[in-house]
This record gives C-alpha cells, sequence and structure tokens, in this order.
C-alpha cells in the first residue's frame, strides 16, 4: 500500500489519515476505483463496449464524454489514464486558459522525449473553452503528446470545434437509473470508504434521496452525507424521512409512481384542468414533476384530454398538447416542464368541450351493437375491373361540383339514416359549429 506523507515529507500518522479521509467530500471518497464499481453505462462498459476496450488496453484513442452532472465523466476519466498507466493531468476549463494548456502539453512533450512517460490531460467543461484554447490542443492530439479525455454537459457537435471532434471519440453518458442510484447509497452507507455502518437509513428516506438526485450520483452522496452529519449530531445515527427533509432543505413529495398517490394525483390534475382551475392544474403538475413522474406519461394525459375535455370548442389545443408532447422528446426535462406547464395552462382555460367524446363513444356503440348496415353503392370504390357491373360508385354526386360544396346524398348505411352523433355546444369555437352543424345535415339529407 502506498505510504500517505504530511506536508512537510513526514510519514502522516494513521489517525491523520483517518482525520484526512473524513474531512474529504462522502462523494470523492465513493469515487468508483475500477471500472467494476461503476455503475450505469452499461452501452460503455459492457463486454466489447468502446470504453471497457480502451481500459483494457485497446488502442488508445482521445474521449470526449458527454453527458449529465453527476453521471462519471470524471471517474472514467481517471480509471482510463491508471489503467493504461499513463501520468493524468486535470484541467478545469473554467479556471485554465491557452498558457496553461500549453504549460500541461510542453511538460507532456519532455516526458515523452526524455523518460517515455504519455499523459492523460482530463479537461472538465471543455465547451466553456473558446475556439482558440481549443485549437491549442489540436497538435498535441494529433501527434499523440497527450490523450486528450474531456467531459461536457452540453452537445459536442455545437459546443467543440470540428477538428478536435474528428480526432476523438465521441462517447454519451446517460443519467443513472434510480436502481444505480439506490445501490449507490447502499454502498456508501456500509464501505468502509464511505459511512462505515455508523448510520442506518430509513427505507423512505433513502427513496427520498434518490427521487432527489435525479440520476445525479454526486447529488445523491451529498445529501446523504448532509443527512449522515445530522444524524451523528443527534446521537442516534438514524437517517429518516424527516432528517433527509431538514437537511436538504426539500421536502418529500408524498407520491408512489405504482401506489395510489399516483392515481389520486393524476386524477386530481384531469379533473382540475376539466373545471378550469388553472391553479390548481399547475399545483398537480407541480407534485408530478417534483416526484419524478415521467414526463412522457404527463403529455400523454394532456393529449387525451385536449380532445376529450375541449374538443372542437378549441381546436389548437390538441396542437398545442402534440407540441409538449413532441418537446418532452427533443429536450427532455427539466427544460420540457415548461412545455407541459404551457400545455396545462392552455387546456385549463380553454372553453370546454366532451362533444367529440359523446359523439365517437354513440357511434362506436352502435358499430359494436351491430348497428352497421350495407355501405350505399354509390360510396363503394369504383376503381378495380368490374366494379360498375357491381353498381359500385355510380351515382355518386361530386361535392365539389356545386358551388356550395355541399348536396344532398346519403351517406350513412340505411339503417342509420338520420342518426345524429355529434352535438356542438355552444361554447368557444364549437359555438359556430352549433349554428353551421344543422344546416348541413338539412341539405345533405334534403330536409
Amino acid at each position: 500500500m502506498e505510504q500517505e506523507f504530511d506536508l512537510f515529507g513526514a510519514p502522516a500518522s494513521a489517525d491523520a489519515v483517518r482525520k484526512a479521509q473524513a474531512n474529504t467530500p462522502l462523494a470523492v471518497r465513493m469515487r468508483p476505483a475500477t471500472l467494476d464499481e461503476v455503475l450505469g453505462q452499461d452501452h460503455l462498459l459492457g463486454p466489447g463496449a468502446p470504453l471497457r476496450r480502451l481500459v483494457e488496453g485497446a488502442a488508445p484513442a482521445s474521449i470526449l464524454l458527454y453527458g449529465p452532472p453527476g453521471t462519471g465523466k470524471t471517474t472514467l476519466a481517471t480509471l482510463v489514464s491508471s489503467a493504461i498507466g499513463r501520468r493524468f493531468v486535470a484541467l478545469s476549463a473554467l479556471s485554465a486558459g491557452v498558457k496553461e494548456v500549453r504549460a500541461v502539453i510542453d511538460e507532456a512533450r519532455k516526458r515523452l522525449t526524455h523518460s517515455g512517460e504519455s499523459t492523460v490531460l482530463f479537461i472538465d467543461e471543455v465547451h466553456r473553452f473558446s475556439r482558440t484554447q481549443q485549437d491549442a490542443l489540436l497538435g498535441a492530439v494529433e501527434d499523440r503528446i497527450v490523450l486528450l479525455v474531456a467531459a461536457t454537459t452540453e452537445n459536442p457537435f455545437f459546443s467543440v470545434v470540428s477538428p478536435l471532434l474528428s480526432r476523438s471519440l465521441v462517447l454519451q453518458l446517460q443519467p443513472l437509473t434510480d436502481t444505480d442510484v439506490e445501490k449507490l447509497v447502499r454502498r456508501a452507507v456500509a464501505d468502509e470508504r464511505g459511512l462505515n455502518a455508523t448510520v442506518t437509513l430509513d427505507d423512505d428516506a433513502e427513496a427520498h434521496i434518490v427521487r432527489l438526485a435525479g440520476g445525479d450520483a454526486r447529488r445523491a452522496l451529498t445529501a446523504l452525507e448532509a443527512a449522515a452529519d445530522s444524524a451523528l449530531a443527534a446521537n442516534d445515527g438514524s437517517i429518516d424521512l424527516a432528517t433527509v427533509e431538514a437537511t436538504v432543505d426539500k421536502a418529500a413529495v408524498r407520491y408512489d409512481r405504482q401506489g395510489d398517490q399516483h392515481y389520486d394525483v393524476t386524477s386530481a390534475f384531469i379533473k382540475s384542468i376539466r373545471g378550469s382551475d388553472v391553479d390548481a392544474a399547475l399545483h398537480y403538475l407541480a407534485r408530478m414533476v417534483e416526484a419524478g413522474e415521467d414526463p412522457r406519461f404527463i403529455a400523454r394525459r394532456l393529449v387525451v384530454h385536449a380532445s376529450e375535455d375541449v374538443g372542437m370548442a378549441d381546436p389548437t389545443a390538441l396542437q398545442v398538447c402534440v407540441a409538449a408532447s413532441q418537446a418532452v422528446q427533443l429536450i427532455g426535462m427539466p427544460e420540457a416542464r415548461l412545455a407541459l406547464a404551457q400545455a396545462t395552462i392552455h387546456l385549463a382555460t380553454a372553453p370546454k368541450s366532451n362533444a367529440v367524446m359523446v359523439a365517437f363513444d354513440s357511434a362506436l356503440a352502435d358499430v359494436r351493437s351491430g348497428a352497421t348496415g350495407q355501405i350505399p353503392t354509390h360510396l363503394r370504390d369504383g376503381h378495380y375491373a368490374g366494379a360498375k357491373k357491381l353498381g359500385n360508385a355510380t351515382g355518386y354526386r361530386y361535392p365539389h361540383d356545386v358551388p356550395e360544396g355541399v348536396l344532398t346524398q346519403q351517406y350513412p348505411p340505411d339503417d342509420l339514416r338520420g342518426r345524429d352523433y355529434y352535438e356542438p355546444t355552444q361554447r368557444g369555437a364549437e359555438r359556430h359549429l352549433a349554428d353551421r352543424v344543422p344546416k348541413l345535415r338539412r341539405v345533405i339529407r334534403g330536409e
């Protein structure tokens, strides 16, 4: 085991080492030491996957790690460096400039020339580098003076210069799943590098930490550490939900995505929209979003109720909700919450009509009861050979041949003549249809 030294070069005592470790943030102490400890990112770390091949000795290549915070970018960069036995230098784009980058490259060139020692240069937040700063890396990356491992939370195809992109392998990291974060939290509680079983964690407290994390490992461990400090200060070492709520200053949303709270909140959300209470609807939307409800589920409910509760009273409502659903797919959370809020406000404040739902349900009930009948011969397909011999399409009148665009003609089967399904209301845009639909029926039916 490598000997630890104090600031003056003397061997550090065991107590001093333990004290230094205790002052190190939990997220740093629990940083994986091997690839097998890394949670998530199976698409990059599975057998034969690009990052595992690189770490296990495949031809080294500069890489760009692209993903949200707390997904392991710095950890993976460190593991790449240690696995291939190279010197590791880290720079942050927040503080380093061209001068610092060139100094690292010059030192890397000297070491490579004199001792054959290679250097891994890790640059965090590389998207914050200017074009000039990124260009300063090109020669060293091209000549493999350094093996560049860069991390970014921004899409590198928009934030990194093309020459650097072409010299690097772009690997996208995904947010950790709830299961991954749960494993991480439990490991941190038990592991001697972490809390070493000095605290206990209640199930509902653990679930709240997982929800708070939102797929971010660092956020989960920071919340756990704060709660543990509070619990140990109280001398019992037990972390319950109240402890987590108090230490992270964020109350738990009582919401089980698989239980009754899921259905109750969803029901209240829809009924508030139907009742035109925009404030209540936004409240329930916020509860769902804060609790980590799948935004695609929320978007689907909005699309459904655009037709069910608003319908033709405001035909634009469906367009708004479909656009919100697309926004969820395109940009994801948390930004997509605003599109969901906009669609919620639109639906809640729109004039209401369930005439679309009632009309279709009535038509469907007739079909299911067997009230179908034969399609009138003049409406049948007349394009195939022999159709006219059967009388198909004979006598059909083309509505565009008359100035009004509407003419008298039978469209439903004989058994359903005169059956009315759609009854427009007098609300919103539908009030114009309330006048128009009866006029159309009278002309079509020849009344």
